[in-house]
């Protein structure tokens, strides 16, 4: 048996053996707070649990009689581990949902977490938890004997947090700062791309504006801008004229737009054809195949409007045939690899590759490397992943990924994002979120993940960031995950809130959502 979860009116409880003194936990969920007790007594008739902070329903004095009635069975504690996922959104929601089905989990703590997660009893939120402090969650973790820590976000990783964690033997999924540079510098990336020859955008790197818009020039457009480091998934700029081409040069080199991580730009080549995202999980060696997914990166239906950090997403992409993939394998994920392990620094985490399927050859292309799970693929992905995700992903950490395979449910999965109206430009926090329980009684197959939402005085659920909500479905095929999580949508009244109405349609017949 995994965790056991326990819903009592809004609150729900969480137990697990602890691996090192053979304890039992209490987790609960809406709350900061985490209450031990023996395993050699489980009369717990006067163990104090608070009132939940959401609907103030107290659970003293129904506890004890539902606790008591719990078959709790002998597992041997080796095989389960207590795990901390580090990061706050809709991909941090997904994993810790999917960690808690794992037999191999005896709890989860989730540093910061929000609101959607610790409400919905998937995990304990710390909110209070430096996550790029590495000492603060070094001392975490040796408090409650964490053996896994799963790194949603790239930024502690490229701060070196897994660096940390490893040296001080804390198993950690997730790559280095040194390995990270795949992400935290897209000059890296391009230059392991030249160097080991897998294929990707013809390119230059320039600090200088005047040299980039001279290279622009000649190359002609449409091209593409970026921003080298980190810029919150906002750092791309398709031009699709020289005009637009030099102003993005100048927000960036001279009026420091993005900061430090805009201080040298990527100009690349306009590859037309469909994007995709392909997933693998690494173990510094070896590397396996997750499923793959396709996200919806521009704000408005029909792909129109500026890029965000992902509108919708759906999984699989019938774009990534089955052949496909195999040469994405081939000629992209392995030569990188090898080749970040040739440059002695080892990948150990999920390489996340952004394709472009040319138009013109039919082939992928490598656009850029995140060092994460993509969020909002993510959400898709880990509602239909079957295998023991605790078990995979500590395979990673040992070095042990060959021969590991992974088991998906069949059929599809969507995710539509719920954004605050304005992002990804300005946006208004604090507007108040209503009726998300009935969203997910539209069907079992419904999972509302928060990615930014917080709770008010009054326990309302309010809006706290720009990507605020992923609303997602599975189905025997991708018509009815979409009809599924459009019709869970359209359940939640959200005035703050938008979203698109096409999420799919270029795997499938048009269809307008109102």
């Amino acid at each position: 048996m995994a965790c056991i979860s326990l819903n009592i009116g809004a609150t729900a409880l969480k137990f697990g053996r602890n691996c090192q003194n053979h304890s039992t936990r209490l987790f609960s969920a809406n709350q900061q707070s985490c209450f031990k007790f023996s395993s050699a007594n489980w009369n717990c008739s006067n163990f104090p649990v608070r009132p939940t902070y959401r609907r103030g329903f107290n659970t003293c004095k129904s506890f004890a009689t539902v606790f008591n009635s719990l078959y709790v069975d002998n597992i041997n504690p080796e095989e389960r581990v207590v795990v901390l996922v580090i990061g706050g959104g809709g991909r941090e929601h997904a994993l810790c949902h999917t960690l808690s089905r794992s037999p191999s989990c005896d709890a989860i703590f989730c540093a910061p977490g929000n609101a959607g997660i610790s409400s919905s009893g998937d995990a304990t939120c710390i909110e209070d938890l430096d996550v790029l402090d590495s000492s603060a969650v070094i001392a975490f973790c040796r408090k409650w004997g964490v053996g896994l820590v799963v790194v949603g976000p790239e930024a502690p990783l490229v701060a070196g947090l897994a660096n940390d964690l490893v040296k001080e033997g804390i198993p950690t999924f997730g790559p280095s700062s040194e390995a990270a540079a795949l992400e935290g510098s897209k000059n890296f990336m391009k230059s392991l791309c030249d160097k080991y020859r897998i294929p990707t955008a013809k390119y230059q790197a320039f600090t200088d504006p005047s040299a980039a818009k001279e290279y622009i020039k000649r190359e002609g457009a449409p091209i593409v801008v970026k921003a080298d480091g980190l810029a919150a998934g906002k750092g791309v700029i398709v031009a699709m004229s020289l005009e637009q081409a030099y102003e993005a040069v100048d927000s960036m080199l001279v009026e420091n737009v993005f900061g430090s991580a805009g201080s040298r730009v990527i100009v690349e080549e306009y590859l037309e054809g469909e994007e995709a995202s392909f997933f693998a999980l690494v173990d510094g060696v070896h590397a396996i195949p997750v499923e793959s997914a396709q996200d919806h990166k521009r704000v408005g239906d029909g792909d129109t409007g500026p890029n965000t950090g992902g509108m919708g997403a759906y999984s699989p992409a019938p774009v990534l045939t089955k052949e496909l993939q195999s040469v994405v394998m081939e000629s992209i994920i392995l030569p990188t690899v090898k080749g970040m392990a040739e440059e002695g620094c080892k990948f150990v985490g999920v390489l996340y590759a952004g394709l472009m399927i040319e138009k013109k050859s039919g082939l992928p292309k490598l656009i850029e490397y995140n060092v994460r799970f993509g969020d909002p693929e993510c959400q898709v992905l880990m509602v239909r992943l079957e295998s023991d995700l605790v078990k995979v992903l500590l395979a990673a950490c040992r070095g042990e990924l060959h021969g590991v395979s992974l088991d998906w449910s069949p059929g599809s999965a969507m995710v539509v994002v719920l954004a605050s109206k304005g992002y990804p430009s300005s946006y208004q926090k604090g507007t108040i979120i209503h009726k998300l329980e009935e969203a997910e009684q539209v069907s079992p197959s419904v999972k509302v993940f928060h990615a930014g939402t917080a709770f008010d005085a009054d326990g309302n659920f309010i809006a706290t960031g720009g990507r605020v909500l992923g609303v997602t479905a599975t189905g025997e095929d991708l018509e009815k995950a979409r009809d599924r999580a459009y019709q869970a949508v359209e359940q939640i009244s959200w005035p703050g809130g938008f979203y698109r109405r096409d999420i799919g349609w270029r795997a499938l017949p048009h269809k307008q959502y109102s």
